[in-house]
């Protein structure tokens, strides 16, 4: 297949993404690890054969942006192997340091100066060692050494494919996400859960301290105003907010909050506003926001880019995304079948993006049968038939909850996140209602669409009944829960010397100008969208931001260069998606 390299207009450097990769937690302390490694890939059979050159993370060897040869495949009997020696300057280290990895598809080993840390299994999910006791002012050297089975394991892969093509991608391995270090007092945070409480009025904090601490200051900012200043006793603060604004899409308000324990100050930040469901006066289920019904307009987003895949080239690149999708009037971002860097969802909090966020998927090869024919014609299996649904390994099953306590674990305090998507149609999808009800437990605050298309598992299953609908009329089924198109549209416009294969394209629907690209689109919701919401329809999700490798679908260009839907037509038509 002939292909071609597009290149985002995004600038890298030679340290990427060297911005503060923790926002909701941050501190002052702080040592990127991105840059230039040493690399080596080989079959694991037959040794390691010296370094083979320089790498730049954290951009995986398959994309354009790490510098390795155009072709590059890492197999699943392959090594990668990274090294990087980096200074630790005087002053740096304190009573405990930490060494994150923000991602690393798929298995990992870590060594530093010889010593090995760990293994992490997990290509979407960060992890971290305490390198207290191995760390040292000075030359250190850090190891990594990587495995990547792709689609031949149960290990969660997205829409990774070996035998890629369609809706399915180049696979990628190794680092993709920020490589970085923090030192800490002997006393100090390991972690916050924020919990905003409109209904009262106040604003809970749970502190999770190591060492030994009297108490915890917290301080909250408007801005440069402090608003309250309190002592916590406990593990457990309890603030009564006299005056504020609610956050919302079109009033993104979000204020600053400080918290010292001992000499450990960690800088946060939150957003008053509650997600749930309630029921409008005409007795449907309605998506609500701040107790009051909201129409969720939004977009999916597979986080591609065209010369990253899954990392972005820069900061600017993910904030570019967010702003996007808001200029054009929609405001919500589906984020597909991937698990972000952190300062992404930081833009749409700041933005004013409303985030449904998928578990990535997993299982072994997907059964075509069960995803791609039997919800054609209309019949839905119960998904305990876990070999039906390529789930049946009971490690790889185990490894899914464990990933899904993990995500839920990173992104809770992320403001704008109101929607949690365990399962996509069918892929790796097992006991959704026991996973849907664990879910539940970890997370009460969150909306839960547990099957997003094709096998729905009953009207007892789910907070929401969730459509996907690209090759039919849409039509709005009678249903007692809430009702979401979350996966529609699809249309294509091809744009000569922004695709990735030219001679090999796909899209649910291909129009050859943008004017008729346009007017589709603008056919679509008048005829079908907008009139469903007098039916119950409570949210829809066009598919989707960007083109992505085959997939031409995207309102911009795989290489962001080209936005091909008009502003004024998408804001047009979002502004009559209201309840």
């Amino acid at each position: 297949m002939n292909t071609i390299r597009l290149r985002t207009p995004f600038e890298v450097g030679s340290t990427p993404l060297s911005e503060y990769p923790r926002p909701q937690f941050a501190r002052d302390s702080y040592k990127t690890l991105n840059g230039y490694w040493d690399y080596a890939v080989f079959k694991r059979s037959d040794g390691f054969p010296g370094w083979q050159g320089k790498i730049l993370v954290p951009f995986s060897p398959e994309c354009l942006l790490s510098g390795l040869p155009e072709g590059m495949e890492i197999k699943p009997d392959d090594a990668l192997c990274y090294r990087l020696k980096f200074e630790v300057e005087d002053g740096f280290l304190k009573a405990h340091t930490f060494l994150h990895f923000d991602a690393v598809d798929c298995i990992a080993t870590v060594y530093l100066n010889e010593k090995e840390l760990g293994t992490h299994v997990g290509g979407y999910t960060a992890f971290g060692f305490d390198v207290t006791d191995v760390v040292k002012t000075g030359t250190n050297v850090l190891e990594v050494v990587v495995t990547d089975p792709s689609d031949t394991s149960y290990h969660s892969r997205g829409k990774q494919k070996l035998n890629h093509g369609q809706i399915w991608y180049t696979p990628q391995s190794g680092i993709w996400q920020s490589v970085w270090m923090e030192s800490v007092p002997e006393t100090y945070l390991r972690d916050i859960t924020i919990l905003p409480d409109i209904d009262r009025d106040k604003l809970v904090i749970k502190l999770d301290v190591a060492g030994s601490a009297e108490s915890a200051d917290i301080a909250i900012m408007d801005g440069n105003k402090l608003l309250k200043a309190v002592k916590c006793f406990g593990d457990t603060a309890v603030i009564d907010l006299d005056s504020y604004e609610l956050w919302s899409p079109e009033n993104p308000k979000l204020y600053d909050l400080a918290i010292k324990v001992g000499d450990d100050v960690v800088r946060s930040y939150f957003g008053m506003r509650k997600f749930s469901v309630v029921t409008d006066r005409k007795g449907f289920k309605r998506l609500a926001l701040n107790n009051k019904p909201y129409f969720h307009s939004g977009v999916l987003d597979q986080g591609y880019w065209s010369d990253g895949m899954l990392t972005p080239p820069s900061n600017a690149a993910l904030e570019y995304d967010v702003k996007l999708v808001k200029s054009l009037g929609f405001n919500m971002i589906r984020k597909h079948i991937k698990i972000e860097p952190l300062r992404w969802y930081y833009h749409c909090d700041k933005e004013g993006v409303l985030v449904w966020q998928d578990m990535v998927s997993g299982g072994t090869s997907y059964n075509f049968f069960a995803i791609g024919i039997l919800p054609f014609v209309g019949i839905h299996l119960k998904d305990d038939k876990y070999k039906f649904f390529s789930r049946a390994d009971e490690e790889g099953r185990k490894e899914y909850i464990n990933e899904m306590y993990d995500t839920v674990a990173r992104l809770k305090n992320c403001v704008s996140l109101a929607v949690w998507v365990p399962f996509n149609e069918g892929w790796g999808q097992f006991d959704s209602v026991a996973v849907t009800k664990k879910l539940h437990e970890i997370d009460p605050t969150r909306i839960i669409d547990s099957v997003s298309g094709w096998h729905d598992q009953g009207k007892n299953s789910s907070q929401l009944k969730s459509l996907h609908i690209y090759f039919k009329p849409i039509r709005i089924p009678n249903d007692d829960r809430c009702i979401v198109l979350s996966e529609f549209g699809g249309y294509s416009l091809p744009t000569e010397g922004h695709m990735f294969s030219p001679d090999k394209l796909f899209g649910y629907k291909i129009f050859k100008t943008p004017e008729k690209f346009a007017e589709a689109f603008r056919k679509l919701y008048e005829n079908s969208v907008i009139p469903g919401i007098e039916k119950g329809l409570s949210a829809a999700v066009y598919t989707q931001v960007s083109d992505v490798e085959e997939e031409i679908n995207g309102l911009v260009t795989y290489d962001r260069r080209i936005v091909k839907l008009p502003r004024e037509v998408a804001k047009e038509v979002n502004s009559k998606l209201v309840l």
